[in-house]
């Protein structure tokens, strides 16, 4: 009689003591298709790579022809081709840069139109992006339809309406109506991306705090504020990059030489006579400078910020 092997059936075990299953081997040694070395990883890094490259490039011409001298400028090697490395290198369009029409003047109007317009900005955003994101009222719905309408509009059609209406209100040629302008075309950005990282928040955290005896401010100040900060600087940072670049109503509203910000003072390379590329790429590049200090400083709380949405209240 021929006997038929059955599954293996398990040692018995002693009362209290663990029944522990083995894993086969196989399953351990399985690769994962993400890990380093794979076709697939290799792939994406190349073309993250590539990506990079192509992005940085521009910046990298600006600061090489800042650095080149004038008679190297738009010259080729043997075969016509630009190097790609300056040399010899020359300071010298830097100090025509900052020496032109009082560079500073012009970077402190900068730095008051784009910084009072981002805590002025933020502030009125956040407030808002608060009462869209917690409370129920009629044309809710319609409001932020309008917000998101409102961000979709080039600033090219409304240069001629907005000129007219600071004309007729007499405010043109100042500081305070950019900064209102710039305004204008922030906080919708603002206020859809607040509310965003508010709506993440869980309600039951505030619930639970004013239970616990806090009053609905102070269930605010301490509860909801200090998980929306990371949100508010990641905002903050857009809204000052598009404050700080802004130029066409800078150019249009602000007449006056000493009131230039300077994307306007950049134009001032460009004459009847041609144009000054080494000093202008200079002045470009002491123009970015300030930007991407800044991002770098606080880069680690605009990726918290980002991904404030992704962590689980």
């Amino acid at each position: 009689m021929t006997t038929v092997a059955g599954p293996a059936t398990p040692a018995p075990t002693t009362p209290g003591e663990p029944t522990v299953r083995k894993t086969p081997a196989r399953v351990g040694r399985r690769r994962s298709p993400t890990r380093a070395g794979s076709p697939r990883r290799l792939w994406l890094n190349l073309s993250a790579l590539v990506v990079v490259l192509y992005s940085i490039f521009p910046v990298y011409w600006m600061v090489k022809t800042s650095v080149t001298p004038t008679t190297e400028i738009g010259t080729g090697n043997d075969d016509g081709r630009p190097p790609l490395a300056p040399w010899p290198i020359s300071w010298v369009h830097y100090e025509t840069a900052i020496q032109r029409n009082h560079m500073m003047d012009f970077l402190w109007n900068s730095v008051i139109v784009a910084l009072t317009c981002v805590v002025l900005s933020m502030l009125v955003a956040f407030f808002a992006a608060i009462a869209v994101a917690r409370f129920r009222f009629s044309g809710r719905g319609v409001y932020l339809v309008l917000v998101i309408v409102i961000q979709m509009l080039p600033q090219e059609a409304l240069i001629i309406p907005m000129y007219m209406v600071l004309r007729d209100a007499d405010q043109l040629d100042r500081l305070s109506s950019l900064i209102a302008i710039n305004m204008a075309f922030v906080l919708p950005f603002s206020i859809w991306t607040l509310r965003s990282f508010i709506q993440a928040i869980p309600v039951d955290l505030e619930e639970a705090a004013m239970i616990d005896g806090c009053t609905r401010m102070g269930a605010f100040w301490k509860v909801l504020f200090p998980l929306i900060a990371p949100g508010l600087v990641a905002t903050s940072i857009f809204a000052f990059i598009q404050a700080w670049n802004e130029f066409i109503f800078a150019l249009v509203i602000i007449n006056s030489q000493d009131k230039y910000t300077l994307p306007v003072w950049l134009t001032s390379f460009s004459t009847r006579d041609g144009t000054d590329w080494g000093g202008m790429m200079a002045g470009s590049t002491l123009f970015t400078l300030p930007v991407v200090i800044f991002f770098i400083l606080i880069q680690r709380k605009i990726t918290s910020g980002l991904a404030a949405g992704a962590v689980k209240g």
